[in-house]
Order: C-alpha cells, then sequence, then structure tokens
C-alpha cells in the first residue's frame, strides 16, 4: 500500500467538517459555490479551508482573486491563508496549464495533494470537485473517511440526470449526503421534485446573478452579491451540516 495514503487522515485529523461540492457536470457553478461558502464561513466567525480539486479546469483562485504565491513547506505543504481561507489548488505548481496526464497520473496527483498538505486546525473543509463520478470522486471517497456531500444542480435535464447518477453512487457507497442546492434556479421548481426520491434535504436555491460577473477577483464584492447572500441562506447551521 501506499504510505501516502495513510497520511492523508492525520493531515485531515482536526478538521471537523469535510465537505465535498459536486453535481457531476461542468458549468454549474460548482467552484462558484465552493468558493462562496468558504467565504461565507470565514466571514461568520468559521476557520475554513477551500481545496481545489478540479485538475482539469481549476477556477477557484479567479474566483477569490488569488494570485499565484508558492506555499510555505513545514513538513509538508501549508497552504496559503488568503482573506482568512486556506487555500490549496495545484495551480501553485502547474502555472494555470492543463495538467497533460494519463488516468493514473491524476491518481498520483489527488494522493500527493492530501498527504502533503498541513491543513491543521479547520472547522469547515469545503472541497471543489471536478466535473463527473470518475476516479478523482472515487479516491476522495477511498482516501478521506469523514468526507459528505453537497450537490449542485440547475434546472438542466441534461444536469439532473448526471446528478441522479451522482446520488445513485454515493447512496451506494453510504458516503453521507448533506444536501443539494439549486444554482441559477428559476421559477419552477424542477429540480427540487426531480430530488424527492432520494430523501436529500434541499438547501435552497440561488437565483441567477446577473451581476456576479463583476465581482470576481474581490472577494468584498463578492459577498455583497445577490449570490452570496442566497449562499449565506442556505449555510445556517441547522441546514448545512451543523457540528
Amino acid at each position: 500500500m501506499d504510505p501516502r495514503i495513510n497520511v492523508i487522515n492525520k493531515r485531515l485529523e482536526n478538521v471537523k467538517k469535510i465537505i465535498a461540492v459536486s453535481g457531476g457536470k461542468g458549468g454549474i457553478g460548482k467552484s462558484t459555490f465552493s468558493a462562496i461558502v468558504a467565504l461565507a464561513l470565514s466571514e461568520r466567525g468559521y476557520r475554513v479551508g477551500l481545496l481545489d480539486l478540479d485538475f482539469w479546469g481549476p477556477s477557484a483562485h479567479v474566483i477569490l482573486g488569488i494570485q499565484r504565491i508558492m506555499p510555505a513547506e513545514d513538513k509538508g505543504i501549508v497552504p496559503p491563508q488568503i482573506n482568512d481561507i486556506k487555500f490549496m489548488s495545484i495551480v501553485y505548481y502547474t502555472e494555470d496549464k492543463t495538467l497533460a496526464l494519463r488516468r493514473t497520473g491524476f491518481d498520483q496527483a489527488v494522493i500527493e495533494l492530501l498527504a502533503v498538505t498541513q491543513w491543521g486546525s479547520l472547522d469547515y473543509l469545503i472541497v471543489d470537485m471536478p466535473p463527473g463520478v470518475g476516479d478523482v470522486t472515487l479516491d476522495v471517497i477511498r482516501f478521506i473517511e469523514k468526507i459528505q456531500f453537497c450537490i449542485i444542480t440547475t434546472h438542466s435535464k441534461v444536469v439532473m440526470e448526471t446528478v441522479k447518477k451522482t446520488l445513485h453512487m454515493l447512496k451506494q457507497l453510504e458516503i453521507p449526503v448533506i444536501g443539494f442546492a439549486h444554482n441559477m434556479r428559476k421559477k419552477e421548481i424542477f429540480a427540487e421534485k426531480q430530488i424527492e426520491g432520494f430523501n436529500i434535504p434541499f438547501l435552497g436555491g440561488i437565483d441567477f446573478d446577473s451581476e456576479f460577473e463583476n465581482a470576481i477577483g474581490d472577494p468584498q464584492k463578492l459577498l455583497k452579491t445577490d449570490f452570496a447572500k442566497n449562499v449565506a441562506e442556505l449555510i445556517q447551521k441547522d441546514k448545512f451540516g451543523a457540528f
């Protein structure tokens, strides 16, 4: 067995809640949701980490306006703390270039990132998951013992079919799902009706915010957007993985 795997949960032993944000498809707002959740939780005084595992198209650093800096090393990698959020991403090492790796290469990259990162004590670690329900998702489930999932969906029927596959997989593997959020929601409640059979809490809807794009890169502006206000309502303690 790879000795790094045994190290992963030691790195995470002082993290109270680990929540992976997933949904199966790209372009549904996982990274945006993850970044804003991290900001909103930090704003409330929680100790927060954000891990971007979307190796194909990492974007959390763009949303938060994080410049490329090299993390410090101290018996591992210490994630830089930016806007009171400990942030870790492959972009620190790739300079925003796509990783040209085969499947086993991505597996190794995930293991390495999880094994070397020193998170310290956190209330929440938010994990921005890549699209799909493939190897990276399975690796995260296999390597992180106390992982929970938050599912993001939209009103799209195509997205919903992928979300259902994700939920079926998580149910089969007995992985906790704290709930789902409906991003870019319109007036109809299509998504809520589609998910009813899974007995998963509905966290709430996030309306389309035409002004959000103008706030990207500025955390203070982001927190003032309607998107962030919607997210702040979703993460009330009675809904979002209370301790």
